[in-house]
């Protein structure tokens, strides 16, 4: 098990899946979009490829596997396809606005969403001020996840150390990446693409502790607190 050298000085919220209840939405776009493109995928596949992992790298991989570019477009495309599903139907994982009112820490988002894609997302559910200008992309680094550059570059902006700041993820990269930069990672199941047994995917991954209701966030906090040493 993780143990924290020390207290928690930041919480890192990844997007997707955590903050927006967007997962589902978002491997359907894709799915959608890459199927009309000549490069056939199913909603299930797109999850288990490339759930938690930037899109640039997602289709840096399908264009290898085709053997040519995606159209110009491609991107737009699935940008607005994207949007116009965020605005008919995302909405935020439940209970997170009375978790983050009840967080004493600093806060910040790292995600591997774009920016743009954040300020839509999180703006359509009203958190996008909760965590402005604290939110982080995996396009601002050289790597996304599972590499550890976000979570650095997170922990760097908001001028705490890496080894007292806590990640809340989803995905498997996501808890690749955290880990890798010497960060306590909990795994978060409350989404609606999370199936079931996923939090014991989530543990083997490396998660500390698993959770599916925001509501007990708070207690997860002050109970690896209370586990931190001197260090």
């Amino acid at each position: 098990m993780q143990i924290l050298n020390t207290n928690v000085d930041l919480i890192i919220f990844d997007c997707d899946g955590v903050l927006v209840d967007s997962e589902v939405i978002s491997c359907r776009a894709h799915a959608e979009t890459l199927t009309r493109h000549g490069y056939p995928i199913s909603v299930e596949q797109v999850f288990d490829r490339f759930l938690g992992r930037s899109t640039r790298q997602a289709h840096l991989e399908v264009e290898a596997e085709l053997g040519r570019s995606l159209p110009d477009d491609f991107h737009s495309q699935l940008r607005d396809e994207l949007f116009q599903a965020f605005a008919a139907t995302l909405a935020a994982v439940p209970h997170i606005d009375a978790a983050l009112d009840a967080i004493a820490q600093p806060v910040c988002v790292a995600s591997s969403g774009s920016q743009e894609r954040m300020r839509v997302s999180l703006g359509r559910v009203g958190l996008y001020d909760k965590f402005a200008p604290n939110i982080f992309s995996a396009t601002q680094v050289r790597n996304g996840k599972p590499a550890p550059d976000l979570f650095l570059y997170a922990a760097a902006q908001m001028d705490k150390s890496p080894h007292r700041s806590l990640v809340i993820e989803d995905s498997i990269p996501g808890i690749a990446g955290a880990l890798a930069a010497g960060m306590t990672v909990l795994g978060f199941h409350g989404g609606s693409h999370c199936r079931p047994g996923y939090a014991d995917t989530l543990r083997a991954a490396g998660a500390m502790m698993t959770f599916d209701d925001m509501r007990e966030l708070p207690g997860l906090i002050e109970r690896i607190e209370a586990m931190a040493v001197p260090g």
